[in-house]
């Protein structure tokens, strides 16, 4: 699954992020640029997502912070705007993740295609994706990747 990752960071030309998703994110997947030297939890499968998303230019969108680093650009102002732009600058496209941020994206409609990653564990808690939608977004299933693992990576596109 991480080597699915990767390869969907590689193929993108930036990262979107909110803080919350940035700030996780540089803390798990950053220590192996800044030191050349992997952390005792991540296993030799995880270096190349790290490496993939350490070089990865990523734009964060923070009413809070006053600044970015890890190859990162802040976006303020207005949201939709904002990702226009963006999408109009870039070739390959954004690739985004987190709750907030793709809540937003959906409420705008600015989200062309959806990647859900099933898990085979009931969790029983954590945030719900999607969770105060304003309206329906019907989608239709575009591919389907199973992992050795059981999960399911199901990619969709919004009906229009």
């Amino acid at each position: 699954m991480h080597r699915h990752a990767a390869e969907n960071i590689a193929q993108a030309d930036a990262l979107l992020f909110g803080r919350v998703t940035y700030e996780m994110m540089a803390a798990a997947w950053r220590p192996l640029a800044e030191t050349g030297v992997r952390p005792d939890w991540m296993a030799d499968w995880m270096e190349p997502f790290a490496r993939t998303i350490d070089a990865a230019k990523k734009y964060i969108v923070s009413s809070t912070l006053d600044r970015v680093d890890w190859n990162a650009e802040l976006v303020r102002g207005d949201l939709g705007k904002a990702v226009q732009q963006l999408k109009r600058e870039s070739g390959k496209g954004l690739l985004t993740g987190g709750v907030k941020l793709p809540l937003a994206l959906a409420e705008l409609g600015l989200i062309d295609e959806y990647e859900f990653v099933v898990q085979p564990r009931l969790a029983g808690h954590g945030p719900t994706l999607f969770a105060g939608l304003s309206k329906c977004v019907d989608l239709k299933l575009v591919s389907r990747l199973e992992f050795g693992s059981g999960a399911m990576a199901m990619r969709y596109e919004p009906r229009r």
